[in-house]
This record gives C-alpha cells, sequence and structure tokens, in this order.
C-alpha cells in the first residue's frame, strides 16, 4: 500500500510530488498529461522566476524536476489517468483507465480542469492564433490592439479590467440580457473609457484569415453583426475535471473538489485537494503549485505524526 497516490500533473501535482520524495513518502505519481492547461499557451510571462517562457517549456521544466528528485519514493505513471476512487479498509483504492488499481493511505486529488470551449465556427481553427482562453498568458502580446472579451460573468469582467490596462479597446459580450459579474465589478470596469459591454450578444463566428480578424454574433433581433479585432479572449465557464470523485468527495454546484484553504483537506479523512479542481477563489500556475505544497506539507503531517 502506498502512503499517497497523487492524482494530476499540473503544477499542484508536480509541486506536492516534488515535495512527497523531499519527505519521503512511498507514493505514486498518477497523470497523462503534464503541465496542465499552460501547455497551450505560446509565452508565459507570469511564472515566478522566470520572465518568459512557453507552456510547452514549462510543461517540460516541471516534469524534469519531479523525474530528477523522485528517487525511490515517487513512482511515476504517467500512462493512464485516475478513473475512480472508492474507500476500503485503511485507505482508499484507485482505478485508473487501463484498469489497474492501486491502494493507498492518502490521496491528494490535483486534476486540475479544462475550459468550456466556445463551439462558434471557427472558434477551433482560430485557437492560438488570436482567439485564446488565458489573458494572464497571453493578454501582454495584444498590447496597444482592439480586443474582444466573450463572457459576462466575474472571469470574463476580471479579464477585461486585466486587458484594459494595455490593449487599444476592449469590448465585451454576453449571451443573455444581464451580465452575471457582480454589480460593482460591471459598473466599474464599464466606465472605463476604451470599454464596451454588449448584451444578447451569441457569438456564431470568429473569422480571419492566419490570424483572428473578428467574429460575428446574432443580436436579440436575430441580426448577425460583425465586430473587427485582433484578439478574442474566452471565460464562458470552467470545467473541473472531478467526475472520476464525485461519489466520494463534495463537490460545489460547479463540480469543484470543496476544501479548507487552511490545509488543503476535503471533508473526507485522508483525502486532500489542490489547484484548478478546488473551490478556491483564485486559480493561477503560481497559486496551485503553492496549493500543492501546502497539501503535501499537511499530508505529511497527517501520516507521519498519527
Amino acid at each position: 500500500m502506498y502512503e499517497l497516490i497523487i492524482i494530476g500533473g499540473g503544477p499542484a501535482g508536480i509541486s506536492a510530488g516534488v515535495y512527497a520524495s523531499r519527505k519521503q513518502l512511498k507514493t505514486l505519481f498518477v497523470t497523462k498529461d503534464w503541465g496542465g492547461q499552460s501547455t497551450v499557451s505560446t509565452d508565459i510571462q507570469n511564472w515566478i522566476g522566470t520572465p518568459s517562457l512557453s507552456g510547452d517549456a514549462l510543461a517540460k521544466s516541471l516534469r524534469v524536476h519531479l523525474e530528477t528528485y523522485a528517487g525511490e519514493h515517487v513512482t511515476i505513471s504517467d500512462k493512464a489517468l485516475a478513473s475512480g476512487v472508492e474507500q476500503i479498509d485503511g485507505g482508499f483504492r484507485v482505478t485508473l483507465e487501463n484498469g489497474t488499481t492501486h491502494e493507498t493511505k492518502a490521496i491528494l486529488i490535483a486534476s486540475g480542469s479544462r475550459r468550456r470551449q466556445l463551439t462558434a465556427t471557427g472558434a477551433a481553427e482560430f485557437e492560438h492564433k488570436g482567439l485564446t482562453y488565458c489573458a494572464s498568458c497571453d493578454g501582454p502580446l495584444f498590447s496597444g490592439q482592439d480586443v474582444i472579451v466573450v463572457g459576462g460573468g466575474n472571469a470574463g469582467f476580471e479579464t477585461a479590467a486585466q486587458l484594459l490596462a494595455y490593449t487599444q479597446s476592449v469590448t465585451l459580450l454576453q449571451h443573455t440580457d444581464t451580465y452575471k459579474a457582480d454589480p460593482v465589478t460591471v459598473e466599474k470596469v464599464l466606465a472605463h473609457p476604451n470599454m464596451r459591454g454588449i448584451r444578447n450578444a451569441t457569438t456564431t463566428e470568429i473569422f480571419g484569415s492566419k490570424f483572428v480578424e473578428g467574429l460575428r454574433y446574432q443580436d436579440a433581433s436575430g441580426t448577425i453583426i460583425t465586430l473587427p479585432a485582433t484578439g478574442i479572449f474566452v471565460e464562458i465557464g470552467m470545467l473541473p475535471n472531478t467526475d472520476f470523485v464525485k461519489d466520494v468527495v463534495p463537490l460545489d454546484a460547479y463540480g469543484r473538489v470543496e476544501i479548507d484553504p487552511w490545509t488543503q483537506k476535503t471533508s473526507v479523512p485522508g483525502i486532500w485537494a489542490a489547484g484548478d479542481c478546488t473551490n478556491v477563489k483564485y486559480h493561477q500556475n503560481n497559486i496551485s503549485a503553492g496549493d500543492g505544497v501546502r497539501a503535501l506539507e499537511d499530508i505529511y503531517v497527517t501520516l507521519r505524526t498519527k
């Protein structure tokens, strides 16, 4: 039986894996993909300690760090995702997609989340060619340009506020007649002279040649309207990767694992969670890495000081 199984190969899981080795915990590290969501980014400028690197470079760096220090303590399984978790006497049994099972005293869920994808015509074609799902990663690349944010929730307005610091203009599209963001946030962001909000706007098409040149949306009357832009930022929600634990730990209304942010513990003894799959307020690579370390510190204290 392992002392710990870490599920997830993003910053949270890898940080925890490195610390698990340092703490000499008998650990199984389970992932299928390395690096988390930022692998899609061409230029990450906010990973602390590195002014600029690609998502692929970040993923490689994180992987190398874990592999370098895994040693005899951390066994890496990177061929299959976890597909199920069940409680057993003395711990848990984790089932992988390939049918193998592993028993453990403790689990760290660091399975991350994925962006809800825009389904408009051309959205997939122009991803990474002017259409992005990460303003923190890619926003500065559009300095001085006219950009569009799709999504009228808090994330959409927070993205717009961030972009207003360096773009020429920001237009935000909300598909219903009311914004979902907090009223105070809506009022503050829309008050900016370079900001415009459009409601009842359903995005139907992203167009361009080699790169994005704009989008088309349908208004409340059914009219198709064209908006030129060189950058489109999509903020229409996140989908946490938590289906495999939905019957084991409490999830919030959005499917995120509910935790105590003081320790990263769930309400189920022996299970912790960290990173984008949890119900913390902010989700960033740096935050996830810290969450993973916090979780591992608490896991170590719990397992070794009983």
